[in-house]
């Protein structure tokens, strides 16, 4: 999966996604990410959801004939048509407070012993934060599951008949497994080619796992908080890649820009997103990144007129990496990985591998985005098994030839380098 995310408040009313598609489409994305698009609770914010079959009244064009699923339906058709299948956020860990669930449904809500609703809540830096306008769904206790399971079914039909083809499972790990391994067959007999996605983020490894295992097709991984240097990423794509694939981002909703985090400077975005489209079988990147965006997105108070206008342009760069990504088996599915000794404490060389593929792959990445590096090594044949020569797929500055004995290179600051035994898609 290589997927665009889409972000409907900055995006604005549906047809104005056209322009937004097609630029996804000529990057070689595959998939349209939506964050939730139905009508948000008095907080405005769209993980607060009021009413799960009714469309954010800020997506629709007043001036278009059509009516606002229709738009939906047209504009999702667009995607398709370009090549991107389109994905929804499903949300259903917890509603809006004040949605008319909290009082039609009172069971499938989760109350204190006063009586009041009980909001989801996280720690974070030491301190707990509560989503004061979220009531959390009662999945564990509920006196009524299979009406709450029926809803949730429900919820799933409506958005494929939009036009939605996967799901990002939002906070999954607050949904039983138990449901979502029901959820998730009951969808599949009907739609078999339909994704699941959890969005695990903030769970430990075993979580993960332990969420994967009700059917999810992929996971969210950890790799956009990674040093470059420790072991913990590696060791968490080992236990997680043995039972299901996941997906690496450079930044999201959920976190600062990328840009802004590094000042500006395009070569920390080019080699984040080459590192996370190479490292595991998917990879995600918000709308906005190929441009340097420095303002994050905000659930409740982004708007289109926040687009901003910049001197980066990634676009380029950003299509020749998904192609590497397209092209290369061994990008496209979870591989074995390894950290490789470095004669330069500022260039990470990594090892991937997959016996299922028979394919290797040598990277280079120069984390230092500021300046060259110098990497020296005797002889890569001492790094790969198969005997078979290497050949340089990198996404820029390619060489027509790689000596492997020594093998020695300037790397351009934040410049990575991709080396792979050639391997046709598929064998042995």
């Amino acid at each position: 999966m290589i997927v665009y995310n889409l972000f409907p408040l900055l995006a604005g009313p549906l047809p104005g996604w056209v322009p937004h598609i097609e630029r996804a489409a000529a990057m070689g994305f595959d998939w349209l990410f939506v964050n939730p698009v139905q009508r948000p609770g008095a907080s405005g914010s769209i993980y607060s959801i009021a009413d799960y079959f009714e469309l954010n009244s800020a997506l629709i064009e007043p001036t278009d004939r059509r009516s606002g699923e229709d738009q939906l339906r047209w504009v999702l058709g667009v995607a398709r048509d370009r090549g991107l299948r389109p994905m929804a956020d499903l949300v259903i860990d917890h509603c809006a407070a004040d949605s008319e669930l909290v009082a039609d449904h009172r069971d499938w809500i989760v109350f204190d012993s006063a009586g009041a609703v009980i909001h989801p809540s996280c720690e974070q830096d030491g301190n707990t934060v509560e989503w004061v306008d979220l009531a959390k769904f009662d999945h564990h206790g509920t006196a009524d599951p299979e009406g709450l399971y029926q809803y949730c079914l429900k919820v799933v039909r409506h958005l494929l008949g939009l036009g939605f083809e996967g799901f990002r499972c939002d906070a999954a790990y607050g949904v039983p497994a138990e449901l979502w391994r029901r959820l998730i067959a009951d969808t599949k007999k009907d739609r078999p080619r339909t994704v699941f996605v959890a969005e695990t983020l903030g769970c430990s490894p075993w979580e993960t796992i332990a969420t994967a295992g009700a059917g999810f097709d992929f996971v969210c991984n950890s790799a956009k908080w990674w040093d470059f240097r420790s072991h913990w990423l590696l060791e968490q794509h080992k236990l997680i890649g043995e039972l299901v694939a996941s997906i690496a981002f450079p930044e999201s909703h959920d976190t600062p820009r990328l840009a802004d985090e590094m000042n500006g400077n395009p070569n920390a975005s080019k080699l984040w997103y080459l590192f996370t489209a190479s490292f595991s079988a998917g990879c995600l990147m918000p709308v906005g990144f190929e441009f340097g965006f420095r303002r994050s997105l905000d659930v409740v108070s982004t708007r289109p007129e926040y687009w901003e206008t910049t001197s980066v342009d990634l676009r380029e760069f950003i299509a020749a990496v998904n192609r590497l990504k397209a092209d290369q088996p061994i990008f496209s599915r979870e591989s074995s990985m390894l950290l490789l000794p470095s004669s330069n404490p500022a260039v990470l060389i990594m090892w991937q591998g997959s016996a299922t593929l028979g394919q290797e792959a040598l990277l280079f990445f120069n984390t230092d985005f500021w300046h060259d590096q110098y990497v020296e090594v005797s002889d890569l044949r001492a790094f790969v098994q198969s005997g078979q020569p290497l050949v340089d797929v990198s996404p820029e500055f390619r060489m027509d030839y790689v000596a492997v004995a020594p093998f020695s290179y300037q790397l351009r600051p934040g410049q990575g380098v991709v080396l792979v035994t050639p391997s046709p898609r598929g064998s042995p």
